[in-house]
């Protein structure tokens, strides 16, 4: 069976992305074809990236990028959830991927964002990282704008169209997570 991490991708006091990651969990958990666990870069100390060779290289050097490396080379596919910062991605899940190179190469991601509009411009930047570390992305995406799934701005409350469009990520996503596992040997 494959497994999948869902990536909480803020670290940020107050943040909703623990919220959206504790739904994504439970609605991938309860319908199985691949094991999901939670990987929230809260758990992991990561400075502004310090390695002194480009991470393509692979030759870590700091004990906390070894530790990171090792947690996701544990995965075959990703969910990032995203919060939208400034028409992009926050900067602490920027530099979780930039940390490293081999771990996420040729493994499928998908993405759930939310934010004032819906978090799709963080998406379209992570689509662009994604491709340069090797992982396929997968079409289908969950946006959430903070008016319609977010009561006062603040509680998660997926609307009836976010737990639609959560099936055909998860999906899309276990299928592409199985077929690249076959090239990774």
């Amino acid at each position: 069976m494959v497994r999948i991490a869902v990536v909480v991708g803020s670290t940020r006091p107050g943040r909703r992305s623990r919220q959206v990651a504790d739904w994504v969990m439970s609605r991938a958990s309860s319908r199985g074809g691949a094991d999901f666990e939670m990987l929230d870069l809260a758990d992991y100390n990561l400075p502004l990236l310090d390695e002194p060779v480009p991470p393509s290289l692979g030759d870590y050097k700091h004990e906390h990028t070894k530790v990171w490396a090792q947690a996701v080379s544990r995965f075959d596919g990703f969910v990032f959830v995203t919060a939208e910062y400034n028409h992009s991605v926050p900067g602490v899940l920027k530099n979780a991927l930039d940390f490293i190179y081999a771990e996420w190469n040729n493994k499928a991601a998908g993405f759930v964002s939310y934010g004032s509009a819906g978090g799709v411009r963080a998406v379209e930047n992570l689509r662009l990282v994604a491709g340069e570390l090797q992982m396929a992305d997968v079409r289908a995406q969950v946006s959430l704008p903070f008016a319609t799934d977010f009561e006062n701005f603040t509680t998660f409350t997926p609307s009836e169209a976010a737990e639609e469009a959560l099936e055909p990520l998860l999906d899309q996503l276990i299928s592409w997570t199985t077929a690249l596992k076959t090239i990774r040997g």
